[in-house]
């Protein structure tokens, strides 16, 4: 499966998880809004019933008070049984008196009395209308006797008015009723705003949400007070119900996670697998040039029709052993990266001078930068040039450095190589700059791993095996320091390596 397709089955799911995790999402977010609403409905009945309760008791108390300045007992008020009519048969000429009374401050419907019990087609008109009149009566009184109840009560002190025992057992019921059981705060305050008490436990936090209900509704404005409710809790009851949701929404998430995590695996083992098939096509290549010169070499040897002279063997010589050594360092440059996949690999650490080493690479670079029309520029004049490390792997460091600036010089410009070393925060600094061909930038974050290669089709102009600036990352981090790379395409490369200095 090519890696464009990996990804794009990767992008498919992905979305789709990502969908189902929003639609997940919502479901939960609608779960709760619901849950808001009924939970407003409820808390907003129940303040009504308890205000409604609160009402009641100071009616009922003003009743009890009237009714014992007039010796009654609370029963007899309280109470309201309508007559029957065949317990008041008074009138012996079988006529209907209609007499309202008032009985302990309060009027009841007329006493009806007859002789007989006539049916409702034998009652006259006028007796229908007497009933209408003495309900209107009865009506009446009650409703005036209740106005001068609230008006007296609007008249004394809120705190008076209201127990906070007391609203608070109306709070808890009929909140118990509508299905609340969470703990509440409250607290009352009158029109203006001013506080008049509040619970023993009342919290604070959270009062900005609370709800409101209006006291004594019929009391003029000025009068009235207000109850003030809030919940400490009531974001978690409310949130509550999307607990049900969460363990598969997380679980939702997790296997998104694993599954890109797979498809990034995925895509990275195709880039790896089709990075070693180059690094093989690059080996071959590179195994077969020099073995194919040694082959030669020794057929001419073999070959008795060929005249050998003394020169000729010394120079047939030559070639097997120059091809031999090519092969012995390409086979070693292997070997080096399988050592350090095992963590085999054992530094020879000593104090070292940095531009003695530096200077001694320069030289060696020169004569084949110059055959080439180059030219190598250096300022190496660190103060403190002595790091700690190996001699022979730091040299390979500089070695291959130099060497790719010298494979990725541009065909048309000749080389200019600058070389330079400087103490920077208690380190040491070494900075090589080429005006090569550069590296793009969709290759700068690659170009440390191992067999990755700027991608040049069939074409095996420049030669290796994509091992080298992974051998120097691995070096360089190996001593403590740090290397980065900055770059350019079409203008050129520049590698800074940072080394600890002796004394750090």
């Amino acid at each position: 499966m090519k890696r464009k397709m990996i990804w794009f089955l990767g992008a498919v799911i992905a979305i789709l998880s990502a969908i189902l995790l929003y639609m997940q999402w919502n479901n939960a977010k609608l779960m709760v809004e619901k849950r808001k609403e009924h939970f407003d409905e409820s808390v907003l009945r129940s303040l009504d019933q308890a205000s409604h309760e609160l009402e009641r008791n100071e009616t009922f108390r003003y009743l009890q008070a009237v009714a014992r300045s007039h010796g009654q007992e609370l029963d007899t008020i309280a109470q309201y049984e309508p007559p029957m009519a065949d317990e008041h048969l008074r009138d012996t000429d079988n006529q209907i008196v209609f007499q309202p009374q008032l009985v302990a401050g309060r009027s009841q419907l007329p006493n009806l009395s007859m002789r007989s019990r006539p049916s409702a087609n034998q009652m006259p008109l006028s007796f229908l209308e007497s009933v209408k009149n003495a309900y209107i009566y009865e009506k009446g009184v009650l409703d005036e006797v209740i106005y001068t109840i609230l008006y007296n009560a609007s008249e004394s002190d809120l705190q008076d008015r209201v127990d906070a025992n007391m609203l608070d057992g109306y709070l808890t019921e009929a909140l118990k009723r509508n299905g609340i059981s969470i703990p509440f705060h409250f607290r009352v305050i009158n029109a203006y705003g001013d506080e008049v008490f509040r619970c023993a436990d009342y919290d604070s936090i959270g009062s900005d949400y609370a709800y409101a209900q209006t006291l004594f509704r019929n009391d003029p404005a000025s009068k009235m007070g207000i109850v003030q409710v809030h919940f400490p809790t009531m974001d978690e009851y409310i949130w509550g119900v999307a607990k049900t949701m969460t363990p598969i929404m997380v679980f939702t998430f997790l296997l998104l996670i694993v599954f890109c995590y797979t498809i990034w695996q995925l895509a990275r083992q195709k880039k790896v697998s089709e990075m070693k098939n180059d690094f093989i096509n690059n080996m071959t290549h590179e195994f077969k040039t020099p073995l194919a010169s040694i082959s030669l070499a020794a057929q001419m040897l073999s070959d008795n029709s060929v005249t050998k002279s003394e020169k000729m063997y010394e120079n047939l010589a030559g070639v097997i052993n120059n091809e031999t050594r090519r092969l012995r360092f390409q086979v070693e440059k292997v070997l080096q990266m399988s050592l350090f996949d095992h963590d085999n690999i054992r530094l020879k650490s000593e104090e070292l001078d940095a531009n003695n080493m530096l200077e001694s690479v320069v030289k060696t670079f020169s004569l084949r930068i110059k055959q080439n029309g180059g030219v190598v520029e250096t300022c190496i004049d660190a103060d403190n040039p002595f790091v700690y490390g190996d001699e022979m792997h730091l040299t390979n460091v500089f070695f291959n450095l130099m060497d790719n600036a010298v494979k990725y010089a541009k065909p048309d410009e000749d080389l200019h190589l600058r070389i330079c070393t400087e103490n920077v925060g208690g380190n040491l600094q070494i900075t090589i700059q080429d005006n090569g061909i550069g590296i793009q930038k969709g290759d700068l974050s690659h170009i440390f791993e191992r067999f990755y290669r700027v991608h040049t089709g069939n074409q095996h102009n420049v030669k290796g095996f994509g091992l080298g600036l992974a051998y120097v990352h691995t070096i360089i981090t190996l001593h403590h320091g740090k290397i980065k790379v900055e770059s350019e395409y079409g203008q050129g490369t520049t590698f800074i390596i940072t080394l600890p200095n002796v004394k750090n």
